[in-house]
């Protein structure tokens, strides 16, 4: 059995994937997902597993060197910023919401969370443990 602390064998095999500057986005229930990019879905029901929860775990595993957010989340989600910030501090590009959901075209997966407040979806840029 896995020692680590992601447990889902489908996250784990994406983060054991990814290479310097591939993407990986952790989001809400309501994120539309692009056809053709790898979904896993953790959704149980509204709120379970929640965002930040989820986002937490991939961070035990994950060496992430940039975030991206949507702008919207400053004014509609405050304080699911204030939980990211607190999470990672790395540096923070905010775009467009309609900018994140096109991004996630050319994401290696998309773990769709039990979240349903706004704007909780961030796209997770790998960097290199050396």
């Amino acid at each position: 059995m896995k020692k680590g602390t992601v447990l889902n064998s489908q996250i784990s095999a994406v983060i054991a994937d990814m290479g310097h500057f591939d993407t990986l986005s952790i989001g809400d229930a309501g994120m539309p997902v692009p056809a053709g990019t790898k979904k896993i879905d953790l959704a149980v029901e509204k709120g379970l597993p929640k965002f930040i929860d989820v986002l937490k775990n991939v961070l035990t595993e994950l060496e992430v060197q940039k975030i991206y957010l949507a702008e919207e989340i400053k004014s509609q989600n405050p304080e699911q910023l204030k939980n990211i910030q607190a999470a990672i501090d790395v540096p923070v590009e905010f775009v467009p919401h309609d900018e994140m959901k096109k991004r996630l075209a050319t994401n290696k997966a998309f773990i769709r969370t039990g979240e349903v407040t706004p704007y909780s979806n961030i796209i997770l840029e790998s960097g290199v443990t050396f």
